[in-house]
């Protein structure tokens, strides 16, 4: 239930910030927003377990899921496994671009 109420707010947060600042900079917005705040959350709140799931997986995940994207490529780096986190990088960018155009032909071509 608090994944779920973080996840509504987050995303109604994702929104407002869209409208206000508009496409494409809402989402690096976002994107960089939530970064910082991901940051901020595991180091301060390492400890609180019970408010993580709220605010990291709901809040923060609504929000925007680049955060724990970053935080994982982070951590990968910040335990030596540079190697690793530099292919997640690169893999996730260049594997999610092409199912995007994928899915993009995919729904074109049956329309």
């Amino acid at each position: 239930i608090m994944v779920a109420l973080g996840g509504a707010l987050g995303a109604c947060l994702r929104y407002l910030v869209g409208l206000t600042v508009g496409f494409p900079l809402g989402t690096l917005a976002v994107n960089v927003a939530g970064s910082l705040a991901i940051g901020v959350v595991w180091v301060a709140l390492a400890d609180k377990v019970l408010l993580l799931p709220f605010l990291m997986t709901g809040l923060l995940g609504g929000f925007t899921t680049f955060s724990a994207f970053s935080l994982d490529a982070v951590t990968l780096w910040e335990r030596g496994a540079v190697a690793q986190a530099v292919s997640y990088v690169a893999a996730s960018v260049v594997l999610s671009l092409t199912a995007l155009v994928a899915g993009l032909f995919l729904a074109r071509s049956l329309t």
